[in-house]
C-alpha cells in the first residue's frame, strides 16, 4: 500500500515542472503534498495516479511500478484531481453506479449507496450533479475516487473553494479515510496541513525543499509557525 518516489523529473518544454524529487508516502498516515502554485504539485499528482507518464525516475505504487503497470495501478487508486471532472447532467447515483460498473464491481447499487453515506449525500443524490453546490460537487468527487475501495488516494486541493462548514466535515472525512490508506495530500493551505496531516512534503520551483514528519519539521524551526516555515523554505 505504499507509495515509493525515485528521482521523478518531468518537463513541460524547456521548463523544468518537477526536478529530481524523491520520497515515501506510507499507509495510515496522510502525506501532505506542498508548495507554492505552479511548485510542480499536479504535475507530480499526474504521475503518481498514471495519467503522465514522468521524463525521468520511476514510482511504485503498492509494489508496483507506473511505467509498467499503469492499468493495474488505476485500479488501485482513488484520485481526485485538482479541478473534478464530473458529468453534471447525470444524476449523483446514476453517476456513481458508472462509476462502480466502470471499475467493473459487483453489487452496485449496495456500492453506491455505502459511498453516499459515507461522504454525506443522503440528500442529494437523487438531484443533477449540475444543481448542486461547489462543496457537494466535491463530495460526489470524493465518493467516485473511493468507490472501488482503493489501496492509496490522491488528492489534489481537495478543500479548494469550500466554505467553513464544507470544509471541516471534508476534512474529517479525509481524516477517517486515511485510518486504513495511503493518503498523498496536495495543498498550498499551511491550516489544511495542521489539521489533516502526519508527514509532509514540500517543493519549490519544482525542487524537493523538504521531506519530514509534521512533529520533525515543527521540531527544528521551534520558533517558526508553519506559515513562516513554509514562506522560508519556498522562498
Amino acid at each position: 500500500m505504499s507509495i515509493k518516489v525515485n528521482a521523478l523529473s518531468k518537463s513541460y518544454g524547456k521548463q523544468k515542472a518537477i526536478d529530481n524529487i524523491s520520497f515515501e508516502a506510507s499507509p495510515g498516515r496522510i502525506l501532505g503534498f506542498l508548495g507554492p502554485n505552479g511548485a510542480g504539485k499536479s504535475t507530480t499528482m499526474k504521475i503518481l495516479s498514471a495519467y503522465l507518464s514522468a521524463d525521468a525516475g520511476e514510482a511504485v505504487i503498492c509494489g508496483l511500478g507506473i511505467r509498467d503497470n499503469a492499468l493495474e495501478i488505476k485500479k488501485r487508486i482513488g484520485y481526485l484531481p485538482e479541478h473534478t471532472p464530473l458529468y453534471v447532467d447525470m444524476y449523483v447515483k446514476e453517476f456513481l453506479a458508472f462509476v462502480a460498473e466502470s471499475y467493473g464491481l459487483k453489487g452496485i447499487d449496495l456500492k453506491v449507496k455505502e459511498v453516499i453515506t459515507k461522504v454525506g449525500l443522503e440528500a442529494e443524490q437523487f438531484k443533477k450533479i449540475s444543481m448542486l453546490s461547489k462543496g457537494y460537487k466535491q463530495r460526489v468527487g470524493l465518493a467516485q475516487a473511493i468507490i472501488h475501495d482503493p489501496q492509496v488516494l490522491i488528492l489534489d486541493e481537495p478543500t479548494s473553494g469550500l466554505d467553513p462548514n464544507q470544509l471541516l466535515e471534508i476534512r474529517s472525512l479525509i481524516r477517517n479515510l486515511g485510518q486504513n490508506k495511503t493518503v498523498i495530500l496536495s495543498t498550498h493551505i499551511m491550516q489544511e496541513v495542521e489539521a489533516i496531516c502526519d508527514d509532509v512534503v514540500i517543493i519549490s520551483k519544482g525542487k524537493l525543499v523538504a521531506v519530514s514528519s509534521l512533529q520533525e519539521l515543527r521540531e527544528k524551526h521551534r520558533n517558526s509557525s508553519l506559515e513562516e516555515i513554509f514562506r522560508k523554505l519556498t522562498a
